[in-house]
C-alpha cells in the first residue's frame, strides 16, 4: 500500500464472534493531526486503535503505520508509537526495572522519563523499588504518560488518558502536551472533548464500527 500518511487505514473490517466491530473503515492520519476520537461504548474506537498497534488481526483491509504492517513489522511500528491505555497493564516489574527495560528496548533515556514524571509531580526516586502494578491508578497513568512523552514518539495514542488523574495532574498533562517540541500525530479516545479544546485540530466520531463524522477544526 503506497502511502505518505503516518497512519493509513484502508477498508478495514474486524469481527468478534461473527459481529462486525469495525465495518469497512478507511482513514488517514498525518503528522500534525491531533485527533479527538469519540463515540459511544462499543463504537469500535478501541478496537481500531488496537488494530493500529498490531494487537488484532483484521478480517479484511490493510493498515500501515509509517509505511509498515503492524502485524508483520510490529516491533518497528511500536518504535513509532507511544500508547497510554485506559487500564494500565499489570506489569510485575519494579519501577526501576521497567525504566531500564524501556531504555534498552527503545533507546529512550531513563533520565528523560524521570524528568517528565517529575513535571507531573511523580517523584520516581521514591518508588523505584515498588512493583508497577502496586502503584495507584493515578501514579501508573503518570508514569505511562511520562514514558510516552519522553520517548518522543511520532504517534501518540491516549485511551481516556486522564481518567485516573486528579485535576492538578490533568493540568500538568495538558501543559506537557502543549510543550511537545517534535513533529507528531496524536489520537485521543475520549468522552470529554471539551477537555481537549485547544489541543486537537480534528474530530472523528465513530458508531457501529464506522466513521460517521470526520471534521477538521478551524484554527483560531
Amino acid at each position: 500500500m503506497d502511502t505518505e500518511a503516518l497512519v493509513d487505514i484502508r477498508h478495514v473490517t474486524k469481527r468478534f464472534m461473527g459481529a462486525k466491530v469495525l465495518d469497512d473503515v478507511t482513514l488517514q492520519i498525518d503528522l500534525g493531526d491531533r485527533v479527538a476520537m469519540m463515540g459511544p461504548n462499543g463504537a469500535g474506537k478501541t478496537t481500531l486503535v488496537r488494530s493500529i498497534l498490531g494487537f488484532y488481526h483484521t478480517d479484511a483491509g490493510e493498515i500501515r503505520v509509517a509505511g509498515r504492517d503492524p502485524i508483520r513489522e510490529r516491533t518497528a511500528v511500536l518504535q513509532e508509537v507511544g500508547f497510554i491505555p485506559q487500564l494500565p497493564p499489570p506489569v510485575k516489574l519494579t519501577i526501576g526495572e521497567l525504566l531500564r527495560f524501556v531504555e534498552r528496548s527503545t533507546g529512550c533515556a531513563e533520565e528523560e522519563i524521570v524528568a517528565k514524571a517529575a513535571e507531573m509531580a511523580l517523584e520516581i526516586s521514591r518508588h523505584r523499588s515498588k512493583p508497577f502494578f502496586k502503584l495507584s491508578g493515578g501514579m501508573k497513568q503518570k508514569l505511562l504518560i511520562a514514558i510516552a512523552l519522553a520517548c518522543r514518539s511520532r504517534l501518540l495514542i491516549f485511551d481516556e488518558p486522564t481518567a485516573s488523574l486528579d485535576p492538578k495532574a490533568r493540568e500538568h498533562f495538558y501543559r506537557l502536551l502543549q510543550e511537545i517540541d517534535h513533529e507528531f500525530a496524536a489520537i485521543y479516545i475520549t468522552h470529554r472533548a471539551e477537555e481537549l479544546e485547544g489541543l486537537v485540530n480534528r474530530e472523528i466520531y465513530m458508531d457501529l464500527g464506522q466513521v460517521v463524522e470526520d471534521r477538521r477544526l478551524e484554527e483560531e
